[in-house]
């Protein structure tokens, strides 16, 4: 697989360790690894991450999955400095320069936000830099509500004219069930075009209460990517040295064609989502 600019998405479930919910340092590691690979192979590259409010509940002992808003943003604040601290001590560790981007929705629906983020992304790509890009929650709270990200690496992937968007997941992609619940699930593994049928699919669970994008976000997600001219594959974060697998031809996954809409705007597509 030949791609130029690729967005890399993994989700907080993929980051953590399960049952102690503390940063999986080994797996972050190697996904700095596979990333700095593919930036040497000559593709831009941008990460996606989740994890920030998972890094604060750890960072403060937290057992309990936070309900409140404002003790959710006030984790992500905690979080969002330990994983940035993270991924610039392991991407010095092989010779790669990080940037921390942070957005909101706001950012692509407003004019002036949306142009100078493009500007950044871009002077960000020319110097060789891997941005790494969370949303705002200590601002923001439609994010938190909506999509552990899946939206947001779609929104970056139009914003920068990415050829290729590529979700890590606790899944490894788009089943005909719930393959949780039903052992007959099938897994679908192309997508040429996005119909009823395929929303039926999507499952609003995740199976993990770290994270809080299910199907039907990476099934959006894949409609803004697709249609602003990118593939998008959905695999598994179990291992994500399936980066190196997807780049070889050789992976589990689903695989959304790119169908590009000369008159799709992801801003408008953004405010009609809120109506």
């Amino acid at each position: 697989m030949e791609k130029k600019r690729v967005i890399i998405k993994i989700g907080s479930s993929s980051l953590q360790i399960e049952g102690s919910g503390a940063m999986n340092y080994h797996k972050i590691e190697g996904l700095v690894r596979e990333l700095c690979d593919l930036k040497n192979r000559g593709c831009d590259v941008c990460l996606v991450s989740s994890g920030a409010i998972a890094a604060g509940r750890n960072s403060i002992g937290m057992k309990h999955r936070p309900e409140k808003m404002s003790e959710k943003q006030a984790l992500a604040a905690i979080g969002q400095a330990k994983l940035m601290m993270t991924y610039q001590r392991m991407f010095k560790e092989y010779d790669c320069v990080a940037a921390q981007v942070l957005m909101t929705k706001n950012t692509i629906l407003d004019d002036v936000s949306r142009k100078n983020a493009q500007n950044t992304f871009e002077e960000l790509f020319n110097m060789g830099v891997i941005p790494v890009v969370n949303v705002n929650d200590t601002i923001s709270t439609y994010e938190i509500q909506f999509g552990d990200n899946d939206t947001l690496s779609a929104m970056v992937a139009s914003l920068t004219g990415a050829d290729l968007l590529i979700l890590l997941s606790d899944i490894e992609g788009l089943y005909t069930d719930d393959p949780r619940q039903n052992p007959d699930a099938r897994l679908v593994r192309t997508v040429l075009a996005l119909d009823e049928n395929l929303y039926m699919m999507a499952k609003e669970s995740t199976g993990s209460d770290v994270g809080t994008g299910g199907m039907a976000t990476k099934l959006q997600a894949a409609k803004i990517a697709t249609l602003s001219g990118a593939d998008m594959i959905i695999a598994s974060g179990r291992d994500v040295g399936i980066l190196h697998d997807i780049f070889e031809d050789r992976y589990e996954g689903t695989l959304f064609m790119a169908k590009k809409d000369e008159d799709f705007y992801i801003q408008d597509y953004l405010r009609e989502m809120n109506t």
